[in-house]
């Protein structure tokens, strides 16, 4: 069963951009009532919005940012509903965030966005019931990057006069933090026009300053070369920064995102919520 799972809904993702939609149908979510506040703008643009999910329990409870993947192309908030159901029904306040696509929000343009709303999110979570002081964001694939960037880059933050030291803790899933504009065309449209290509890699920014990090991957990702997680990791213990490396030897580039809407597919949720909860916050 897990196979067909995997197989079904890999295509789905991966070739269908209905597919998240459909997960958000079929997802095996506990709690399917979550209280959603939805389209938040958090900047002066029709895709900087976000929808914060929460959970059904008292307060005040952890705050995780997601952001969403799609080869900075494709995606939307509204297709990982499922995301921000299962997270909140863990007890965390999900925000799940839009960002501009290429090519009108090639770098640095999705990362101003993702500061902007990581900001956003930091400064009225309290509103909605979460503890800013227990701060956290994660994405899959280039929500993965984005992700774990904005805690390593501290000059997108800066712009909002917040470092980098509010967030406690970083999951990347089948992320790219170590490529090349021959890795793809998506790459080319995102990236191609950076002043300086170096800057825009998360392995060249680590510093012993960047928070914890959760990287998970499959090793038969055909999307992601598994060195990325394994190079990123490497930069951080280089760095004396505390990272967690999990790669899954049968799990491919959606896995790691479908394991979010069917927690039994893989432990990922697990993974993740162990990870948060095991992170010294403020």
């Amino acid at each position: 069963m897990r196979e067909i799972l995997s197989v079904c809904a890999a295509a789905l993702l991966l070739c269908a951009c209905s597919g998240p939609r459909l997960l958000n149908t079929f997802a095996a979510n506990p709690d399917r009532s979550t209280d959603v506040v939805h389209d938040l703008s958090y900047a002066d643009h029709p895709r900087a919005t976000l929808d914060i999910y929460r959970p059904a329990t008292a307060g005040p409870h952890p705050v995780l940012v997601y952001i969403h993947g799609g080869g900075w192309y494709r995606g939307n908030k509204d297709e990982y509903a499922f995301v921000g159901k299962r997270f909140a029904a863990e007890g965390y306040l999900t925000a799940m965030v839009n960002y501009r696509l290429t090519p009108d929000g090639a770098w640095p343009h999705f990362m101003e966005d993702v500061a902007a709303a990581v900001a956003y999110v930091h400064d009225n979570a309290a509103s909605y019931g979460g503890d800013p002081d227990r701060f956290f964001t994660a994405g899959h694939s280039a929500g993965a990057y984005n992700a774990v960037m904005i805690a390593v880059a501290p000059e997108f933050l800066a712009a909002h006069g917040k470092g980098t030291d509010i967030i406690d803790g970083t999951v990347g899933l089948s992320g790219p933090y170590d490529f090349t504009l021959d890795d793809g065309e998506s790459i080319i449209a995102a990236f191609g026009g950076a002043a300086d290509f170096a800057a825009t890699q998360p392995v060249a920014r680590v510093t012993a300053g960047a928070p914890p990090m959760l990287l998970i991957q499959g090793e038969k990702d055909k999307s992601v070369e598994t060195r990325n997680a394994t190079a990123m990791a490497a930069a951080l213990e280089e760095a004396g920064v505390r990272v967690e490396l999990v790669l899954y030897p049968e799990a491919n580039h959606a896995d790691t995102v479908i394991a979010l809407a069917w927690p039994r597919h893989l432990p990922v949720v697990e993974e993740m919520t162990a990870f948060f909860a095991s992170v010294p916050t403020e």
